[in-house]
């Protein structure tokens, strides 16, 4: 007479035959049950606890387990615990309220006010160097993503008022300012565009072939123009959206409207520049004050 199956055995066969999953996506399943299993060694897992389970958390992530590959182990064993509930072989399920330790979150890079403006000043007056200057000034002086630049029509900025309209996420529509620099870039390009835009192209910005720009030409052209500017570190179309946020809010203060102008939905999304302004004030108080600096020696 064969031995009984071990529940994670059963486990990873209802999933390889109910839900039909990927042998890979078995197999994840199945390092992340052993890791429950080796963590409560001699222990009916019908038995772990919440506290069991905080403790292998802990583990796991003091032996260099990253945030994001804890809360995916996390979220296999707390669907595991919830069959074992439906089975009646567990009384609750101990994953329940335990969370993974957050992850670090990475802060935008944001250029220098210097080098956005080296940036952005391309000398070319060739249809392209137009379009350029005119695709990056925006993006500066508005805070545009590069989707939501490459998606603009011709008449989506007016002149007259310094504004633009813009689709963004969500399809929510706003209304952003438009700086002077912009406006003259965007007056130079519009003659060039209408030489090459094919017929019934409604797009702002075209390529050679006068067809809408997309963001992998965006993203190509601006890294062509920082090796340019002398800009050393890797730059792509949303550090010029990070630094007009970060610039912005540096020099006002008014979080409030660089939400607005972002289009961000929550205010927590724009919160995230303000630890750039912050690091920009700990340096100038580093290299300022006489008390900030520590001794050598």
């Amino acid at each position: 007479m064969s031995a009984p199956r071990s529940a994670t055995a059963r486990y990873l066969e209802r999933l390889r035959t109910g839900r039909r999953l990927a042998a890979h996506t078995l197999a994840a399943y199945a390092r992340d049950l052993a890791a429950l299993e080796q963590g409560v060694p001699g222990k009916p897992l019908s038995r772990v606890s919440g506290d069991d389970v905080r403790r292998l958390v802990a583990t796991l992530h003091g032996r260099g387990l990253a945030p994001r590959s804890l809360a995916r182990t996390l979220s296999a064993w707390r669907g595991f615990f919830e069959w074992l509930v439906r089975e009646g072989e567990a009384p609750s399920n101990p994953c329940a309220g335990v969370r993974a330790p957050r992850s670090a979150r990475m802060l935008p890079r944001a250029l220098s006010p210097d080098e956005a403006v080296r940036l952005v000043a391309i000398e070319d007056r060739s249809p392209l160097g137009l379009r350029d200057r005119a695709l990056f000034e925006l993006a500066y002086s508005s805070g545009l993503r590069v989707s939501e630049l490459t998606g603009l029509d011709v008449g989506a900025v007016d002149a007259s008022s310094g504004e633009v309209r813009v689709t963004g996420k969500g399809s929510r529509t706003r209304i952003v300012p438009v700086g002077r620099g912009a406006l003259e870039a965007l007056a130079a390009w519009l003659p060039a565009r209408a030489a090459l835009a094919a017929p019934g192209e409604s797009a702002l910005f075209v390529t050679r072939a006068g067809r809408r720009t997309g963001p992998r030409e965006v993203q190509r052209r601006i890294k062509h123009w920082a090796a340019q500017a002398g800009i050393e570190h890797d730059v792509h179309p949303h550090m010029l959206r990070h630094s007009f946020a970060s610039h912005v809010l540096q020099s006002s203060g008014d979080l409030r409207a660089v939400q607005e102008m972002l289009g961000h939905a929550s205010i927590a999304s724009t919160q995230v520049y303000t630890h750039l302004d912050f690091q920009h004030l700990a340096k100038v108080y580093d290299a300022a004050h006489p008390r900030a600096r520590r001794r050598k020696g």
